[in-house]
């Protein structure tokens, strides 16, 4: 993922990692150098391990390849033997190492053409670096049940200057159900939208979308929350500004919406040196943006392929910068061949997206941008009629400003995205907020300095006649101020930097809090509170 060789941010922000992490430390490195040299602390999140159940377990390496260029491995997957064909888990974990120079590449994997893992990877030391990711996969157990083409891709570039290959090694790990397997709250069924023709099976009673969308390249949709109006004296234009939305639709009418996360490669911000040990949140693990269509069900019910399009609002006409690979997953009612219902109600506000620019010394866009939709649907099921009621809401804004040559330039933004599904007499209820503060200079003796951070907050409450059944709350925060000499070469660039993350997790379900700090490339706090 090329990105401008300069994309600078006015210095001045205060920020103290030691305020995201809390007083004192469970672990201290030696004393880090005065400079980041040619090796650093290999990449490490907050993120916690995915949970594994103490059933028997089986392996299966999925994909092992070296990726130095465009060109896929392709493989075959075959089911597992001796852990039975229904799983309380699946774990997925790629191993990856990579040394030299490169810049970060984004990659994909399919199983059976359904895309179980969408990533990014990190920048190599000149040593080299190993990293690793884990995700809970148990979600697509009915393509894994069968023998599947499968294919991976880390599109790359090697030549005399980016020297860095990517070697990458993928398994499955199978646990098989025990008494308390969880297959039941699994999809019977999950499609790889074909283009944009999707046929369910005639007795689905859930349908829910999962949409991998991903900003990168074309032009400037990697930092789409940068983009300004043509009036503005910017480098990333976008006619109608910064203001982003995922929509799906079926048959042409709009059955979806949500805000896209505004994820920070390991390159961004023109500051490898922010993510050399430390990832901005889901750039590892790109997490898919889900729909509940189940309103829609009866129509999708009828037998016949169905339209089903994925887009992005907001990027300029006929430019690409987006890819939006999408699954559906499918919950069948076994007590009927047929499930018939309706589409009850549709319910959209006018769309908002609004920008003011201001010129001057310092150049100033105010962004504004929100959506509501409001869906119901009725279906005749086995166990009765069950209606089903989405209401989404998104709200971002955001303020930009820059300097003429943009050697100053800051970002403050808030995305909130929330969701309601009330579903016969269960309600579950989303609040998702997405923040980004960041300011860069580009000062005397070309010294470029960016200080940010970046917060992805979800609340989730599930209910049933009134009496709460779980409840969650997550908040995973990024902090980083990092400084380094550009338009050198790398052994001249004297750079300097401290990244912290702090990753909370807690509800009905327990308890999750990791605090990491780094400095220089050495980490040197890693604190468990739960």
């Amino acid at each position: 993922m090329r990105r401008r060789q300069i994309m600078s941010m006015l210095a001045g922000l205060a920020l103290a990692a030691g305020s995201l992490l809390g007083a004192g430390t469970a672990a201290a490195a030696d004393d880090p150098p005065a400079e980041f040299g040619s090796d650093w602390h290999d990449p490490v999140t907050a993120v916690p391990p995915v949970g594994r159940p103490g059933t028997k377990s089986c392996q299966v390496t999925l994909a092992e390849a070296q990726f130095r260029d465009f060109t896929p491995y392709k493989g075959s997957y075959t089911p597992p033997k001796g852990c039975g064909d229904r799983w309380s888990k699946v774990v997925l974990r790629l191993e990856g190492s990579v040394k030299g120079r490169q810049y970060d590449r984004l990659g994909y994997l399919t199983v059976g053409g359904v895309e179980i893992l969408r990533t990014s990877t990190p920048q190599p030391s000149p040593d080299g670096i190993a990293w690793s990711v884990e995700k809970d996969v148990t979600r697509y157990s009915d393509t894994l049940r069968g023998a599947q083409p499968v294919e991976m891709l880390i599109g790359n570039v090697v030549n005399e200057t980016y020297t860095g290959i990517f070697d990458v090694t993928v398994t499955l790990t199978f646990y098989a159900a025990g008494r308390a397997a969880t297959s039941a709250a699994m999809p019977d069924k999950v499609l790889a939208l074909d283009g944009t023709s999707l046929t369910t099976p005639r007795n689905s009673e859930r349908i829910v979308a999962e949409v991998y969308a991903t900003g990168s390249g074309g032009g400037c949709e990697e930092y789409w929350y940068l983009t300004v109006p043509d009036a503005a004296p910017y480098s990333c234009k976008a006619a109608d500004g910064p203001y982003r939305e995922v929509q799906i639709k079926v048959d042409g009418q709009l059955a979806g919406i949500a805000a896209p996360f505004p994820t920070v490669w390991t390159g961004g911000w023109s500051n490898p040196f922010l993510w050399y040990v430390i990832p901005g949140p889901r750039a590892f693990d790109i997490k898919p943006v889900q729909y509940d269509l189940t309103p829609f069900a009866a129509r999708l019910n009828d037998g016949r392929p169905h339209r089903v399009e994925v887009s992005v609002v907001g990027v300029p006409a006929g430019q690409t910068g987006w890819s939006t690979p999408t699954n559906v997953l499918v919950w069948q009612d076994e007590g009927r061949e047929v499930v018939t219902g309706a589409l009850t109600r549709h319910e959209e506000s006018a769309p908002v997206n609004s920008t003011t620019y201001t010129p001057g010394s310092e150049h100033r866009l105010d962004t504004r941008g929100g959506h509501r939709l409001t869906v119901t649907g009725h279906l005749d099921t086995s166990h009765g009629r069950v209606a089903t009621t989405v209401h989404r809401a998104l709200a971002g804004a955001s303020v930009h400003r820059w300097t003429e040559g943009e050697n100053q330039d800051a970002l403050k933004g808030t995305w909130r995205d929330d969701e309601t599904v009330t579903s016969g007499r269960q309600i579950t209820a989303t609040h998702r907020t997405y923040t980004m503060d960041g300011v860069t200079t580009l000062g005397a003796g070309d010294r470029l300095r960016t200080v940010l951070t970046l917060g992805d907050e979800a609340d989730t409450v599930v209910t049933r006649g009134g009496k709460r059944l779980t409840w969650s709350r997550l908040f995973d925060a990024y902090a980083g101020d990092a400084t380094y000499t550009a338009n050198v070469p790398r052994d001249q660039r004297h750079a300097v930097g401290t990244t912290a993350e702090r990753y909370r997790l807690y509800g009905s379900g327990g308890c999750y809090d990791r605090a990491l700090r780094t400095v220089q490339g050495v980490v040197t706090e890693d604190r468990r509170r739960c």
